[in-house]
């Protein structure tokens, strides 16, 4: 499922209630420097190796910005969350600090109650401009899906990021983030995809534990996934899960 536009919705989003998309990336075409087996969005036909073109940011304001001036106010005050997410990883744009800093002047003004949120592989946190756009915002929510580098291979089929670069970086960027964490196994014993079994799960802990996020959200699959085989689990275990997070006085919400 690709987004068409610019600006998405508003839907009902699991963990963000009432959100307004912001698609900074094609419209055509997923781009993303992960190419996870769980995605929305499908297989990569492209990845971050190969020139494409973004939204410019001059058109993402004007496309907020119609969209805040031909709703009501009554409209805009159900907005939940103003969310950078769309067709593949959002900071992959050279310009997502001023595009942040727009949607949060547009914020400022037309819709107060709404957080900004930017969903994130964590990929781009090296860059001094990605870490800048994600302090800003209210609700940096920062992908670690593996406790193990193996793990990480194959969920999340990287182009080119290290794993331990990652939870370098997510390490440095400390309590403010939200950590966002999907827990899934495979049926196909072929190529085993778990992140539950106890060494994995706790592998993960243990960065957490480190990282010391001020929110860790865990969530299972919702829609259809490019992997046929993976199993969404229920909602018992996954309050299991949740409460050896809790243990460590790390607030923990499941979705």
């Amino acid at each position: 499922m690709l987004f068409e536009n610019i600006i998405v919705g508003p839907i009902h989003s699991r963990r963000l209630g009432t959100s307004l998309g912001v698609n900074v990336l094609p419209t055509q075409k997923k781009y993303c420097s992960f190419n996870c087996v769980y995605c929305e969005c499908g297989w990569n036909e492209i990845d971050t190796r190969t020139h494409i073109g973004f939204n410019d940011k001059e058109k993402i304001k004007e496309s907020l910005l119609y969209w805040c001036e031909n709703h009501s106010q009554q409209e805009r005050k159900k907005v939940d969350s103003i969310t950078f997410s769309g067709n593949g990883e959002p900071t992959l744009h050279p310009d997502i600090l001023a595009i942040v800093q727009d949607v949060i002047e547009l914020r400022d003004k037309y819709l107060p109650q709404a957080k900004v949120t930017i969903l994130t592989n964590s990929t781009n946190l090296y860059r001094e401009d990605v870490r800048k756009a994600l302090h800003l915002i209210d609700n940096p929510i920062l992908k670690l899906d593996a406790g193990t580098e193996e793990t990480y291979k194959r969920i999340n089929k990287p182009v080119s990021a290290k794993f331990s670069d990652i939870v370098g970086y997510l390490k440095e960027f400390g309590n403010k983030a939200i950590i966002q964490t999907i827990l899934l196994r495979s049926k196909n014993k072929a190529e085993e995809i778990n992140n539950t079994t106890p060494q994995e799960f706790n592998a993960w802990l243990s960065i957490v534990k480190e990282i010391k996020p001020r929110l860790v959200m865990l969530y299972v699959i919702d829609r259809a996934t490019p992997d046929p085989d993976l199993i969404r689990l229920d909602k018992q275990e996954m309050e299991q899960f949740a409460d050896k997070v809790r243990a460590l006085g790390i607030e923990t919400e499941c979705y």
